[in-house]
């Protein structure tokens, strides 16, 4: 199963690149340790460890790849984040693909409001 959406956020894409891989911001938005950086072939845990996998792409302050684990997936789930100027911030691309059809709902809902949300909220709360 796949999900692929758009989210507008008012900010810079340096800024969002860096609330996508800096542990430091990570933190300040979830609210949770992360280990996470802008390297390629980095381990990552996010949430305490309920979402763990590797950087496979990164192109700073425009685009990150990465492979989310999944017990006994035949093909690897893979995220792509993009980040798209706009006039007064970023256009937000997420596709992930090859999401577990047990864990689909949860994941959607996951991005929506937890992980884009909750960077989207970051950055505009004081507007």
């Amino acid at each position: 199963m796949e999900i692929k959406f758009y989210e507008y956020i008012e900010a810079e894409p340096d800024e969002i690149f860096l609330a996508l891989t800096n542990p430091f911001t990570i933190e300040l938005w979830s609210d949770t340790t992360a280990k996470m950086d802008a390297n390629v072939g980095t381990e990552f845990e996010l949430w305490d460890g309920d979402i763990t996998g590797k950087n496979l792409e990164v192109v700073e302050n425009e685009k990150l790849v990465q492979e989310w684990y999944f017990d006994d997936l035949p093909e690897p789930s893979i995220v792509t984040i993009k980040l798209h100027k706009d006039k007064t911030g970023t256009s937000v691309e997420v596709k992930h693909t090859n999401i577990p059809e047990e864990a689909f709902e949860n994941i959607d809902e996951g991005w929506r409001k937890y992980y884009i949300g909750a960077i989207k909220r970051f950055f505009e709360e004081d507007l």
